[in-house]
């Protein structure tokens, strides 16, 4: 799952950053509303944390541009104390929630958790499930029957992704804006090192589960389906 972050309080964002990353979620960071509008509008992200008060664009313009373009991406706002007024007009503009200020890595969490389930993604934290195998993010273990193995956060991300999209085709462009940002200099040999890598560990499992190839276009899970 990719997650931007648009917050202002430039401390804040990088503790918000390490909690997320540190729950296997992939993250990218700004500190601008006009920035902020740009990023979302790649279509890349799985959820946004945006804060109200920005530099540039505030925050409900932000959300109301994105809700105009017609994209369904989850929305928490970050929230201020005495913030009720912009709280309700936030709500009624599109988001999906909000996070008041302090607020715990628990609940936080919690509502990220929440607002993907609303969405009907599949969340970080549970295993998922596909084929013969089952795969847990929060522990980047992979295990396929009575064998298990580890997987560096990379190899997880992508099998997550894989195993997210279900039957559709994932392309390199989306594989390398999911893992690594749309502005990365990753390449497309990027993606083809690290499915080399996963189809050698499905392989070690004895895992009926395959990574095809469409070729010209990308990559697909293929095996007897099942997701949780």
């Amino acid at each position: 799952m990719k997650i931007l972050v648009v917050e202002d309080e430039v401390h804040l964002a990088e503790a918000i950053s390490h909690i997320l990353k540190h729950h296997h979620y992939a993250v990218d960071v700004v500190h601008d509303g006009l920035t902020g509008l740009d990023y979302a509008l790649s279509g890349v992200y799985d959820l946004l944390l945006l804060d109200i008060m920005l530099p540039e664009m505030d925050g409900l313009t932000v959300l109301g541009r994105i809700r105009q373009a017609k994209m369904g991406v989850p929305v928490i706002l970050l929230t201020a104390k005495g913030e009720t007024p912009d709280i309700i007009a936030g709500l009624d503009i599109g988001a999906d929630d909000y996070v008041p200020k302090p607020f715990s890595t628990e609940e936080l969490l919690a509502r990220i958790r929440a607002a993907l389930r609303r969405r009907g993604e599949v969340v970080v934290g549970p295993e998922l499930r596909y084929g013969d195998i089952e795969l847990n993010p929060a522990v980047l273990k992979l295990v396929c029957q009575e064998k298990e193995l580890k997987l560096i956060p990379k190899e997880c991300e992508l099998l997550e992704l894989l195993i997210v999209r279900k039957q559709a085709v994932s392309p390199k462009e989306l594989i390398i804006e999911k893992l690594w940002g749309f502005d990365s200099e990753a390449e497309y040999n990027n993606v083809e090192v690290y499915i080399s890598f996963l189809r050698k560990k499905l392989l070690f499992l004895g895992s009926a589960v395959r990574i095809a190839t469409i070729r010209g276009v990308g990559y697909v899970l293929e095996g007897e389906r099942h997701v949780q």
